[in-house]
């Protein structure tokens, strides 16, 4: 009787999990209406629709991860080859990232002002900018790669294994840039679910053609690197005709290209060009400083970064929803509303990044542990104190990136960044001038770079500028 009973318990217990799991799976899944419906919910909604965009951005990280491990039996060539490739393989591609964010825009404003037409062409231009430098990216890339491999230090049978990897990587270039545009295409349908479905299986996939492709198995010959670059290659070209199908179901595709939509395209890739530059040469130049410093300090500065990169993520996630959220109502004309998320997403992302703190500082002696060299842990702990303590500061940077993006802003942010880099690279050189650099120093400048990100991002905002968009003097059609 007594086992009967726990039978039935244990089946109780399993069918509510059963039924939890569908709920708030069916829940996540069912995002459109979550941004139509934002204000009446907004912190339920805000994060039915960060999740599933987070762990459509962890899915790829991830699976290096698990690359990495599988190259790693290869021995230190191939592993170092695998280095080499995705350096070269991901500084191409992070040039073109402004073909997602465009996008992602551009579709939510339409989406928000019904006009699917706008959408489509936008859309499409996008796609066909995506295809066409991504094939080129594919030949420059099988024809230079023996030159950019000894460019970056590889020789003999590291440079052989690096070309190897980066000619066969190369021919999923253009399903690289098709399916990042294709996401913030879906993004701005408000469509978190599909990116989810589809970075999850094809990086699963990618995991099963890797074991297969690497080692061997039957008739198929283990291919070695070859295999690695091969089965990311398939699984790249599969996401992508997943994202041509499905947004040709959604809104279809056209080949009326308004030379106006070539213009603004071109002048959102300027302009995020120019911001992202700057971006990483804040980022290498505060590397240098500290790797100058000596092994320890550089060696504690990367274990600091690799994390902060991590923590980026989920302060991306909410850049990514909120641009969504904010394009919709600032398309429909709903300026009012608009506003009101701008203010209800700084919130919540504050809260995202004081529980990113909490976890970073409780976190602080395993991160020692795990990442650090017994000689640098003594300058590891103070300025991971200090990345920890700015992680709400870079979420407002965050999200107010999203904002403005949402409102199509990209000149007002290009220069917020150019001035946050210039003020960073001065601090840092005059730090190296008078030899008062050190690792916390560093880490402080880093602070007072996110920190005027952050506050040029919620003063366009609050009070805002004459010429903020969401200044706009268009008045709310409804409330929604």
């Amino acid at each position: 009787m007594f086992a009967c009973g726990l039978a039935t318990v244990r089946k109780s217990r399993g069918s509510c999990i059963r039924r939890f799991f569908i709920y708030f799976l069916h829940h996540i899944m069912s995002s459109t209406s979550r941004v139509r419906e934002f204000l009446h919910r907004p912190y339920r909604n805000f994060f039915l629709l960060w999740i599933p965009v987070l762990f459509s951005i962890l899915a790829e990280p991830l699976t290096g991860l698990v690359d990495t491990a599988f190259v790693a039996k290869l021995g230190a060539e191939s592993l170092a080859a695998l280095g080499v490739g995705t350096v070269v393989l991901t500084s191409g591609m992070w040039l073109f990232n402004f073909l997602s964010v465009g996008s992602q825009t551009e579709v939510s404003q339409a989406f928000g002002s019904q006009d699917m037409d706008r959408g489509r062409r936008f859309g499409s231009l996008a796609l066909i900018f995506a295809v066409t430098i991504g094939l080129l990216m594919a030949v420059l890339l099988v024809l230079l790669a023996p030159v950019l491999t000894i460019a970056m230090g590889a020789t003999d049978l590291l440079s052989e294994h690096a070309v190897i990897y980066i000619r066969f990587r190369a021919l999923g270039s253009p399903a690289i840039l098709v399916t990042m545009t294709s996401f913030g295409i879906l993004y701005g349908l408000t469509d978190m679910r599909s990116p989810l479905v589809i970075a999850v299986a094809v990086n699963v996939l990618n995991i099963l053609l890797d074991a297969l492709l690497i080692f061997g198995f039957g008739p198929i010959p283990a291919l070695g690197i070859a295999g690695a670059a091969i089965a990311s290659a398939i699984s790249q070209w599969i996401g992508a005709l997943w994202c041509g199908y499905i947004i040709y179901k959604r809104i279809g595709f056209t080949k009326n290209i308004d030379l106006a939509d070539v213009k603004k395209l071109l002048a959102i890739g300027r302009d995020m060009f120019v911001r992202t530059g700057s971006l990483i040469l804040f980022m290498l130049l505060a590397t240098r400083s500290a790797t100058m410093l000596g092994a320890e300090s550089g060696a504690a500065h990367q274990a600091i970064r690799q994390v902060w990169v991590f923590t980026s993520l989920f302060l991306d996630a909410s850049a990514i929803t909120a641009q969504s959220i904010i394009g919709y109502f600032f398309g429909s004309g709903h300026i009012d509303n608009a506003r009101k998320v701008a203010r209800l997403v700084c919130y919540i992302s504050i809260w995202v990044g004081l529980f990113l703190m909490a976890v970073m500082l409780a976190g602080a002696s395993t991160v020692a542990a795990i990442l650090v060299p017994a000689s640098g842990v003594v300058l590891f702990y103070p300025a991971w104190t200090i990345s920890a303590i700015l992680q709400p500061v870079a979420a407002i940077a965050f999200v107010t990136d999203g904002i403005h993006w949402g409102t199509g802003d990209f000149t007002y942010l290009r220069n917020v960044v150019i001035s946050a880099t210039l003020s960073g690279v001065v601090a840092i050189i005059l730090l190296e001038v008078t030899s008062t650099v050190s690792l916390s120093l560093i880490w402080w400048i880093t602070g007072g770079w996110v920190l005027i990100r952050a506050i040029l991002g919620v003063f366009r905002i609050w009070p805002g500028m004459s010429t903020s968009r969401l200044n706009s003097p268009v008045i709310d059609k409804s409330e929604c």
